[in-house]
């Protein structure tokens, strides 16, 4: 018989519900601290290896592409490609190998020296020489180099040699490169480099000394004894000058990688010496001869020049009854002296030839030059004489040294000047001699072309000079 069944209450009915009430609440919380820090790392996973595979895939997809694209650009423009500059990574590092690949050595010839003591220095055999000598006539010419030239060496990384580098100039050079497949031979190949030619104008009022005032002017020593050299028939560099003259000068300048290397040619120049205006043109005629001349075409070039040095000061001049500083007794000074340091050079003031080159108690070293039939010039005191007896001369030609030997207080150099015989004074006259020549007719419309807009170019920077510094 069935049965009914009663329901019995349970016991501890709210305290069960406690319970699991405490049950689930104990979950959450072991959730929060460790489940969820175990449930985010596995979501971390999962979303890294999404994001591995879909980059995988995109960058399998953009390499087709580029490779499609690639090969549409080197089949339509090289350039593209070259301006992308794909291997500029690979080529700097292939630069730094080769760099390191190569060893360069420097060597200068001293005085006293010869090439064999350079290789040697650098590290070299004398059978290296003997090849590069053997190779060729320029080879040959390194056995005659001069004190200060440079050789470069070159070896490789087990330090054979690969190429020496002669430098004879700032722009000459000569090569010796071995030949790779032909053993101990060289190739020589002569580099000369081309320098820039800039024309520049300078002006310059003279304070103290022309060389002082050339030098702020920012004009190079050469330079300025070029242009006194050419105005040298007309002005005494040592006893005309005065403070208050002015010069305005032409000249070339040549520069390599922007750098100056060396003067030039004086183009023209214009010197006022106490109000009066000298100018000089560098002309070359149609035969291809070169000198000054004046704007008239009157050659700048005169039988004689006004001073035997360099322009210096000047211990004494021409006088008939002056005290010699040594005898104490008054004895003509015919003749005027040039102080200068011991061994300034000394030039013939003209052309002619050496009657006398010789020594004694009085004059010291001495040279006396004969010019044609009615002149003769006398130098005294020498440090060291240049020239011989019967030697013929030229204007300009350095015939000897400033000294002080025989009867002399101080290194100077005493300089005479004889006509027919009978001394004069040297600084006056230069004016009683023959004139310069003209320039040859036929030229002179060339000329006068030729240095016309230089004329008003030195016009032009002299007004602007004065204007600037009145």
């Amino acid at each position: 018989m069935f049965k009914r069944r009663h329901a019995i209450p349970q016991k501890n009915t709210k305290n069960r519900s406690i319970w699991s009430e405490i049950n689930i609440s104990s979950i959450f919380n072991f959730t929060s601290l460790k489940s969820k820090f175990i449930l985010f790392f596995a979501v971390g996973l999962i979303l890294t290896f999404l994001t591995v595979t879909l980059n995988k895939s995109l960058l399998h997809l953009g390499s087709l592409d580029s490779s499609s694209n690639l090969s549409n650009v080197k089949k339509n423009d090289r350039e593209i490609i070259s301006l992308k500059n794909p291997t500029s990574e690979n080529q700097l590092e292939k630069d730094s190998i080769v760099s390191e690949e190569f060893k360069n050595i420097y060597e200068e010839i001293k005085s006293g020296d010869n090439v064999s003591k350079a290789f040697e220095r650098a590290g070299l055999t004398d059978v290296d020489l003997i090849n590069i000598v053997n190779s060729s006539p320029e080879g040959k010419e390194l056995r005659t180099m001069f004190p200060g030239e440079k050789l470069e060496f070159i070896l490789d990384k087990n330090n054979q040699l690969i190429e020496v580098i002669r430098y004879k100039s700032v722009l000459e050079s000569i090569h010796f490169t071995k030949d790779s497949n032909e053993g101990n031979n060289f190739t020589v190949n002569t580099i000369i480099k081309q320098p820039k030619k800039k024309i520049i104008y300078r002006s310059a009022i003279i304070k103290n000394s022309l060389s002082l005032s050339a030098e702020k002017a920012n004009i190079s020593a050469t330079t300025t004894m070029n242009m006194a050299n050419i105005f040298g028939g007309v002005i005494d560099f040592v006893l005309d000058v005065r403070n208050g003259d002015a010069f305005t000068i032409v000249f070339e300048e040549y520069y390599l990688d922007g750098k100056k290397i060396n003067d030039g040619f004086v183009i023209a120049a214009q010197y006022i010496n106490k109000g009066k205006i000298y100018k000089a043109f560098r002309y070359t005629d149609p035969n291809g001869d070169t000198g000054y001349f004046n704007e008239h075409g009157v050659s700048m070039r005169k039988a004689f020049l006004r001073a035997p040095l360099d322009f210096t000061r000047v211990s004494s001049g021409f006088n008939m009854r002056r005290l010699h500083p040594i005898t104490k007794q008054v004895k003509p000074h015919r003749g005027i002296d040039y102080a200068a340091p011991t061994g300034t050079p000394i030039f013939s003031t003209g052309d002619g030839r050496v009657i006398e080159s010789a020594y004694n108690n009085t004059n010291g070293n001495y040279i006396f030059i004969r010019h044609g039939e009615s002149y003769v010039t006398k130098y005294l005191h020498l440090h060291k004489r240049n020239v011989s007896k019967g030697e013929r001369i030229k204007q300009g030609q350095i015939i000897g040294q400033v000294g002080s030997t025989g009867l002399s207080t101080g290194p100077h150099l005493h300089y005479e000047f004889l006509v027919d015989g009978v001394h004069h004074n040297p600084s006056t006259i230069l004016k009683k001699l023959p004139k310069a020549k003209h320039l040859n007719p036929s030229f002179k419309q060339d000329f006068f072309e030729s240095i016309y807009h230089t004329k008003i170019q030195i016009d032009n920077n002299f007004k602007q000079f004065n204007k600037n510094n009145s």
